[in-house]
């Protein structure tokens, strides 16, 4: 894919105003803002399943994450490694809070997650990434929880991962304000008069958006006019539930799935001459970069995201420009939420004065104070800032893509 030059732009602010409900704002008067990530960092190469990116000098947190490093699902496992991986080394060059860090693969399977987590705690892991996708962080956030490791994932974004947790928090939308705020952008900018559905209904990431979708577009007046599901087993051949799409006379088919079933669908709706808008969420992004998928079958293609590699600001800039000369490939979002990931961790141990010798429990306990009270300048959002509340869950404003000539536009 080549790099656009084209400024991203914010969504409307209704979006942003649904997508942050349910989000609370951070404790105004222990407010603390993070300084500018450091350039000009030293290059290593791409740490694989078990290996470290390891602390330059004295002692450092252990920090690790699991997620799919190998499988049909590795594009996000792997971004949020080489996220997490830039991150590390520009905070440990700069001599103050170091990191080591690991990732373990899970293969996005909650048993393998679980035992990835647990090679992690043998390891000595004392502050945790969680698990990259939903189903392998529901699993693995139960242990955290349990075991008082406070964690912070890029993109497991199930509700259920941080639900009743008070150490688990997460860096990326929840499903239920990705599928309010996709409502309400159709609705706000009369992207479709009728709408159908296609979703997942064996993977707790696709029927949680699917579900605020629906009650959102019933409170907005959108019209549903056709629902079609797959499951693990039937998710190639979609000719039914577009063919059933069409029938119902469907201008705009909404999309809450990652991008492999996504691009078998705008394949597949090609070859039957039908042509509606798609839109999706942002485990579509990686659709551009799938191995053997023609890129101009997602023209016109609109999602949700919290990151755009094409933005000019010098920060989004600099970690676009390391990550290209490191692993060959434009970011996504998975690799911005990991990378503010890191940088949110050093910001709330210095805060906290958690230092290297203190237990998981310690550092948690902490953790669980300082989170809610912090904002973080990160890759992702906007410049208004990221923030949690104490239930874990992030407030930051999304930005509406179009994909155009290969690349993601701001919409």
């Amino acid at each position: 894919m080549k790099k656009s030059r084209i400024l991203s732009l914010a969504m409307a602010g209704a979006l942003c105003i649904g997508l942050l409900a349910g989000c609370g704002s951070s404790n105004d008067s222990g407010d603390a803002q993070s300084p500018a990530p450091a350039t000009g960092s030293p290059e290593v190469s791409g740490t694989p399943a078990g290996d470290t990116t390891a602390s330059t000098s004295g002692a450092a947190f252990k920090l690790g994450g699991t997620g799919p490093l190998t499988g049909a699902a590795s594009i996000y496992g792997l971004a949020a490694q080489h996220g997490a991986e830039i991150a590390v080394e520009e905070i440990n060059a700069m001599g103050g809070i170091q990191f080591e860090l690991r990732y373990e693969d899970d293969v996005h399977d909650a048993e393998k997650a679980v035992n990835a987590y647990n090679t992690l705690k043998d390891w000595g892991m004392q502050i945790s990434l969680g698990s990259v996708t939903s189903k392998p962080g529901e699993a693995t956030s139960v242990y955290n929880y349990q075991d008082r490791i406070f964690a912070l994932t890029p993109s497991a974004s199930s509700t259920a991962v941080i639900e009743g947790k008070d150490n688990v928090f997460q860096m990326c939308f929840t499903d239920p304000n990705q599928g309010m705020a996709s409502a309400q952008y159709i609705a706000e900018q009369k992207l479709g008069s009728k709408i159908s559905i296609i979703w997942k209904n064996d993977d707790v990431y696709s029927k949680g958006i699917r579900d605020t979708f629906v009650a959102e577009a019933e409170t907005r007046g959108l019209e549903i006019v056709y629902e079609g599901t797959f499951a693990d087993g039937n998710d190639t051949d979609f000719n039914v539930q577009l063919t059933e799409s069409q029938k119902a006379g469907a201008d705009l088919i909404f999309l809450p799935m990652y991008y492999t079933p996504a691009s078998l669908i705008l394949s597949q709706a090609n070859a039957m001459g039908y042509a509606p808008k798609f839109f999706g969420v942002d485990g579509m992004d990686g659709i551009l970069t799938l191995d053997g998928f023609d890129t101009a079958l997602a023209e016109g293609v609109m999602l949700l995201t919290p990151f755009n590699a094409d933005a000019e600001d010098e920060a989004t800039q600099s970690f676009v420009t390391k990550y290209q000369e490191k692993y060959g490939d434009i970011p996504n979002q998975f690799a911005a939420d990991a990378y503010d990931c890191v940088y949110a961790y050093k910001l709330a141990l210095e805060t906290a004065g958690c230092t290297p010798d203190m237990t998981a429990e310690e550092i948690c306990n902490k953790l669980i104070e300082v989170f809610p009270t912090i904002t973080l300048t990160g890759l992702t959002g906007d410049g208004a800032g990221i923030t949690w509340d104490s239930t874990g869950a992030v407030s930051k404003s999304p930005k509406g893509m179009v994909i155009q000539s290969g690349a993601y536009v701001g919409m």
